[in-house]
């Protein structure tokens, strides 16, 4: 964390263990990432139809599934709140350290900070709310996942890259 606190900290510019131990680090979210992809894809679904379902309750021709209640979505919102908030601490510490522009960083922190709320927020809004709240789960996934890829490969590039 001292590293970061140097005003002039630039990933390239760290040393090699540290870039190398920050380059493990995205690897282990890279898979964090690719493991909620398919989570959201095999078990909830990439449509909003599927993914009302999954949150209020529903059937179709080959499974039923049961309104998820209020502990239940509690209980996910708890783990995934502490969660998130540290893997974004990081990942945007590490891709404020790239040389990537101020405006790019800007918006790819931005897009990824509004989507993990909208990961927070839209399943109450769609369990509770209308069924149509599961098109800001879908566009809430997108925005996380852009964000969070843009951050973890440019910050893996600029860790593995010769300085």
């Amino acid at each position: 964390m001292r590293e970061f606190a140097k005003g002039s900290f630039t990933l390239r510019q760290a040393p090699r263990p540290l870039r190398l131990i920050y380059a493990a680090f995205l690897l282990l979210v890279g898979v964090g990432i690719a493991t909620e992809l398919g989570f959201e894809i095999e078990r909830i679904g990439l449509t909003p139809a599927r993914v009302a379902a999954y949150y209020r309750g529903g059937e179709d021709a080959t499974v039923m599934t049961f309104p998820k209640t209020f502990g239940q979505l509690l209980e996910v919102t708890h783990a995934h709140a502490f969660m998130m908030a540290v893997i974004f601490l990081i990942l945007a510490h590490l891709f404020a350290a790239t040389s990537t522009s101020g405006a790019l960083r800007a918006i790819v922190l931005g897009v990824a900070f509004a989507g993990m709320l909208g990961n927070l927020a839209a399943p109450w809004l769609t369990r509770y709310g209308a069924a149509w709240c599961a098109w800001i789960l879908l566009f809430s996934w997108a925005a996380q996942g852009a964000g969070s890829v843009l951050m973890v490969a440019v910050s893996a590039w600029e860790c593995l890259t010769p300085s």
